[in-house]
């Protein structure tokens, strides 16, 4: 299942994908996480120590690789210097699974031990002072987009992203690539202006949305929620003192957080796991062709001076039962 968490910056979607990411670890699930936000802080949220989270290898400064191994011999992609992000499978593709052992995880993942398990952690990189004036933050999270459009996960796998805040997920198509996406959301009116905005953007693309109410304090903030979102609010939380214990890098072990928050991290695997039932790779994989030939278009043939809608395998679809070359 691929699940993101979004919403404005400080609404709290990286400490609340952190503690999903060590609910499922703690069930024994098989988790790939990613931080795709320009903030980098999920490693810190996992527990692992400032020096160690900056560390972590960043797939944007790995693209080159990523497309090399990616493209396979698929006849359609001349070379990784024609590939975008958007740059959709197709035959002869190399297809990335969530368990398997492949190039991209060596040189991009590493893993974080839990207290109730461990998981794959994948980072965009940081954007930095160098990158003011020669780059723009979505040629890192390409390496996400490319990741997820190669990716073939299955019931009971999770790929968990902490995207980047508020609108900047529409930049591309990676909006579209989620079974379901799980919005932040605090009771106040900047809380659920990016709901709105959110909803609005991916009304036409089957985009499952659900809504988690961060920082509610009672009745009148649940109300709000309730007025504002309806039928989209699935759960809220409140104060938590393992939460705060772990922002101050006192971190308690998992199976002590509060009994509230353990039910509403509950709720949302369940509502995550009933989108497999409403999986459909056709639809999936004519969104990748779809936002692909729109980067092409606009951006993408000129920059590569290739006619990037011709990378497009019309007889592809990716789904479970599709293998690649080793």
């Amino acid at each position: 299942m691929k699940i993101a968490f979004v919403g404005k910056g400080g609404s709290g979607k990286t400490t609340l994908s952190s503690l999903f990411i060590r609910h499922l670890a703690a069930a024994g699930a098989p988790v790939v996480a990613v931080d795709a936000d320009i903030n980098q802080h999920l490693g810190c949220a996992l527990g692992l120590e400032e020096s160690r989270a900056a560390a972590l290898p960043a797939m944007g400064d790995r693209l080159p690789l990523i497309k090399d191994y990616l493209r396979g011999d698929n006849p359609r992609i001349a070379s990784a210097e024609t590939m975008i992000k958007t740059t959709p499978p197709g035959e002869g593709s190399r297809l990335l699974r969530v368990t398997e052992d492949n190039p991209v995880y060596d040189a991009c993942a590493r893993e974080v031990e839990l207290d109730g398990g461990a998981v794959r952690l994948m980072v965009t990189g940081p954007f930095t002072d160098a990158d003011l004036g020669v780059a723009c933050y979505h040629s890192k999270t390409g390496a996400v987009e490319l990741f997820l459009n190669h990716l073939v996960d299955g019931r009971d796998e999770y790929v968990v992203v902490d995207m980047t805040a508020g609108s900047d997920s529409f930049a591309s198509g990676m909006f579209t690539r989620f079974d379901i996406t799980f919005l932040v959301a605090e009771p106040t009116r900047k809380g659920v202006s990016v709901y709105r905005q959110y909803k609005e953007y991916a009304r036409d693309y089957g985009v499952v949305l659900r809504v988690v109410g961060n920082k509610v304090q009672g009745q009148d903030d649940l109300d709000f929620l309730r007025a504002e979102v309806g039928d989209d609010l699935l759960v809220t939380v409140g104060h938590s003192d393992w939460v705060r214990a772990m922002e101050k890098g006192r971190p308690r072990r998992f199976e002590f957080l509060e009994d509230a928050d353990r039910r509403a991290l509950r709720l949302l695997q369940v509502a995550a796991d009933a989108t497999y039932e409403l999986r459909d790779w056709k639809r999936y994989t004519q969104q990748m062709a779809h936002f692909h030939l729109k980067n092409a278009a606009s951006w993408g043939n000129e920059r590569t001076g290739a006619d990037l809608a011709a990378q497009i395998d019309p007889g592809f679809v990716l789904g479970e039962g599709v293998t690649a070359p080793a």
